[in-house]
This record gives C-alpha cells, structure tokens and sequence, in this order.
C-alpha cells in the first residue's frame, strides 16, 4: 500500500472521470438494521395494545480522501494510465520524438520526478521582505558592508517611488514588481534589479503556483504544470507551501493528462492577414497570432511548453511517504 502526502487534487476532475468509469461516485456508506416487537394484550374483540421496539445503528463513512488513489487504481486496471517515468528521464526518448509517439497529447500519464515550485507573486514578496529588511537594518545604523540606501532621487528609505496616479483618467494597475521599494543593497543588489527580475518572471511563469519537473539530469528539458486555485484541493497558501517544501527540488509524482508538447520549429510567422482589397481574413490573423506565441514561448519569453518539454494538466500531485525500515525489521522479527 502506497501512503501518499497530497499537495494538490483536481477533485471536480477526479470525480468527474471516475463517474465515467464508475457511473458515479461513492460518497458515503450507511449501515442501518431495525427489530420490530408487536405485542397484542386481551381479547380479539376488545382493543389490542400495540408495542412496537426498535434498534436502528447508523454508520457513515467518508470516501473523499480516498477519491484519488480510487481513480488511480481504476485508470491503472483499465490500461489508460501509464508510467513513463523512465522514458521521460532519458534525453534520448525526447530528442528521437518517441516520447511523443508513446503519450501523445491528451493521453492519461504519471511520472515521478525532480521538480520544484515556482510562483512569482510569492518572488515578488520575498525580494520586497528583503528590501524592507535591508532598510530597516540601514535605519538602526547596522553595517552591511557596501552601504544601503533608498536610491538617489527615488524618494526616502522604504518608500517607493511615486506613481502616476492616472493614465488617460483610468488608474494604473499594480504590478508584482511594485512591491519593492526603492533601496540599494549589499552586494550592488537594488530595487531596480529585483523589478527587472520580476517583470520576467511574470511573463515567463504567468502568476500562480507552478511545479516544474525536470527528469533530465542536464536540465534540459521541463515539464511543466500550473496548479488551479479556487475551486480544487491545495494544501495551503503559496508562502506557507514554501516554508514547508523550500525551493530546491525533490521528488514529486503527478498524475494527469499530457496538455502539448513545446514546438520545435520556432521561426517567425508571416503576419500576412490581410487581402488586397483591405478587408481581414480572420481566420489567417488568428493563426498568426498564435504562431506569433508559439515563437515566443520557444524562446521562453511566455508561458508556453518549450521543446522539447511538455505540459501537464494536473490531477494530482504527490509524494510518496517512506516506510521506516528499521520499524519494519522490527516488526518482521
């Protein structure tokens, strides 16, 4: 039996593809007996007495925990789950296009891997934290080495520069980046720095928790998967996630369906979309928008599989919690 340490499940999709294979979901069970004891006191023709006693026992148990390992099973006995995560550690399998060949898109796979958690609203607070806390140390007079300061001209330590407060009448949104005050740090760190950082990654890994797993030793492929908030099961909080996990990688298990595979050809379209005459094919500008973000996210620039990684659309992600092998052998003797 495999114990397994939940980070995420999909359970809206779980429930929905186990329907399918079940024609529906075991939520609960109920075990409940009764005894009946009827007693008749005096003549037929008189009024009889009546007595009637019972027993009744309920017992309900919930199966939502066990949702996921059940899907699983099923997946596993019907032959549509497959563990590919062999093939996918071997650089080989990617460059050859087998891979693609064994899990086309769309096919229902589980691989356990290296990965790490990504989230860049979760960057942005830490590098803010760490700006403030570098100010902070600067105002109680502690020697960092290379001086802290709020950058020349760019308004008082912890503060950030001034916004304009409007553009064309319609108020500026907020950025990840704006969270980091204005400061220069140890080491020739600054806030302009960290703002630069920041606006790449979030337009790189679009806001939200990501894991990223990376089954190649030479890090040259990933496989990526964003974890859905609102609706699905997450352990927690993306700050608390990382306080709990870190960020460098250890092994983590998904389980889902491959989403697409990074394209290999990357050039740049021919935004050729409209006709002599001036009107707009709109079927051919629409292609060449998304080929205009298939070049894009080949050279990494959005939030697109890169060759030769894929996508993953997560059902859910888990590690496995180790047995205590000394606690067996003690057991076994």
């Amino acid at each position: 039996m495999i114990l397994r340490e939940f980070l995420y499940v999909d359970t809206e999709k779980v429930r929905a593809m186990l329907a399918q294979l079940d024609g529906g979901v075991v939520e609960e069970t109920r075990d409940t007996s009764s005894t009946e004891k009827k007693n008749t006191l005096g003549p037929r023709s008189m009024a009889q007495h009546l007595q009637v006693t019972g027993t009744e026992t309920y017992t309900q148990k919930s199966l939502g925990d066990a949702i996921f390992p059940t899907l699983e099973d099923a997946l596993e006995s019907e032959g549509m789950l497959r563990d590919i995560s062999e093939e996918v550690a071997d650089l080989s399998e990617w460059t050859s296009g087998n891979l693609c060949s064994i899990a086309p898109p769309g096919s229902l796979v589980r691989i356990t891997a290296k990965g790490s958690l990504f989230d860049s609203r979760y960057s942005a607070s830490v590098f803010a934290a760490f700006a403030s806390a570098a100010i902070g140390l600067q105002g109680l007079g502690v020697d960092l080495g290379p001086v802290v300061k709020a950058a020349a001209g760019k308004g008082k330590p912890g503060q950030q520069s001034a916004r304009p407060a409007k553009r064309n009448h319609v108020e500026v949104d907020r950025q990840l980046e704006d969270s980091i005050p204005d400061f220069t740090g140890p080491g020739g760190v600054d806030a302009d720095s960290l703002r630069a950082i920041i606006r790449m990654a979030r337009g790189i890994f679009a806001p939200g928790l990501h894991i990223n797993l990376s089954p190649v030793d030479s890090g040259e492929v990933m496989i990526g998967s964003r974890l859905q908030e609102g609706r699905q099961y997450l352990d927690t909080e993306a700050d608390i996630l990382f306080a709990r996990y870190g960020t460098e990688p250890q092994e983590w298990t998904l389980v889902g369906s491959v989403g697409s595979y990074g394209p290999k050809d990357t050039t740049m379209p021919d935004l050729n979309f409209v006709h002599p005459g001036g009107s707009v094919n709109r079927g051919a500008f629409a292609d060449g928008i998304n080929s205009l973000m298939k070049h894009l996210g080949g050279m990494g620039f959005i939030d697109l599989p890169q060759y030769p990684g894929f996508s993953l659309i997560p059902f859910a992600v888990y590690r496995s919690i180790p047995r205590n092998s000394s606690a067996l052998a003690l057991r076994e003797r």
